[in-house]
């Protein structure tokens, strides 16, 4: 226990690193969100046993293309988890409100659709078996009131500030052994999961396909009575591990910025290299001869190396062809 209580406060911490960022660079939060989105559809519907690798799923997302040898409920699996992560990205761009079974639902019919509508979105109305596992799930007449109170209780959670990782991974536990559905249990859970923890300002959570027998065999031990230490231990560590790679992104990104400008000009630099006097730069700046690449901290505008040549063309043009300063725009332009 006091392994994850020390793993909670590191999550916590890290959690304060982001925040502190917040709120990201557009391109930085759009390829953060893309590569999750691939990544997570593929480790989900690898853990339920699609063959997709990680290559061919992106593939099949973001070109729409068919792989040989792959059925086609393995394509419709990655475009229908793709699509139900988006569903979730923009649930979470909008103000929280409470979770209804309609948002699982949806998500639900997102992952089934044209793979087996009779069930997408709908609750099952059978006995379920899971192969190999001697967990009895429960009667399906019993399902829409244990979904009922299943919300209930995770808005009242919500509401009362639960510890909102530990409140992820308890309604994933909690849906999954629920099971509401023939097909996509899990793979349902782990978007619920994502959206909680994500509405909280985490980062979307990953199982890794290397950790299915670990996952599958913690879950189990829980339904069976059993404690739910490895369960929790393998959730926290997998939501350590997702801020990882957002505070890596945010470093990388620092790194390239500073990297960037220190190859850049300050103006009385740019004017030494040239022979020009500030003042003349400056009004060809104005001008727009001269593009300003960048603003240091203190507001100096910062120039590429290749505004060297631009200013010896220009000098050039000037003193050669007696042009305006409108004449060697238009020409520079070309």
């Amino acid at each position: 226990m006091l392994y994850m209580q020390n793993l909670l406060a590191k999550i916590e911490e890290k959690k304060k690193q982001l925040d502190a960022h917040q709120p990201f660079e557009l391109n930085l939060t759009k390829n953060l969100q893309e590569w999750f989105k691939i990544e997570l559809t593929y480790t989900s519907n690898a853990i339920e046993g699609n063959t997709l690798s990680r290559a061919e799923t992106a593939l099949v997302v973001e070109k729409d293309l068919t792989i040989g040898g792959k059925t086609l409920n393995e394509h419709l699996e990655a475009i229908n988890h793709a699509a139900a992560f988006e569903l979730v990205m923009d649930l979470v761009t909008k103000a929280k409100t409470d979770l209804t079974e309609n948002t699982i639902l949806d998500l639900h019919r997102l992952i089934l659709q044209k793979i087996d509508d009779n069930n997408a979105g709908r609750y099952r109305s059978v006995l379920v078996r899971i192969a190999g596992s001697s967990v009895i799930m429960p009667n399906p007449l019993k399902v829409p009131q244990l979904m009922a109170e299943f919300i209930i209780w995770l808005n009242k959670q919500r509401i009362d500030e639960m510890n909102l990782v530990t409140l992820a991974a308890e309604a994933h536990l909690k849906l999954v052994s629920i099971h509401p559905f023939v097909d996509s249990n899990g793979r349902t859970a782990r978007l619920l999961m994502n959206l909680i923890l994500m509405q909280a300002g985490h980062p979307p959570v990953i199982i890794l396909k290397e950790e299915r027998e670990r996952y599958i065999d913690a879950i189990e031990k829980t339904q069976l009575g059993g404690s739910r230490a490895d369960y929790l231990n393998l959730i926290y560590t997998a939501v350590e591990r997702s801020c990882d790679i957002y505070l890596s992104a945010l470093e990388n990104r620092e790194q390239e910025k500073t990297l960037s400008q220190k190859e850049l000009l300050k103006i009385g630099e740019l004017a030494k290299l040239t022979n020009e006097s500030v003042a003349t730069i400056r009004h060809w700046t104005k001008a727009g001869l001269i593009e300003v690449k960048a603003y240091s901290e203190g507001g100096y505008q910062l120039y590429e190396q290749k505004q060297v040549k631009t200013i010896e063309q220009i000098r050039q043009l000037q003193n050669q062809k007696r042009l305006t300063l409108t004449e060697i725009e238009q020409i520079l332009k070309r």
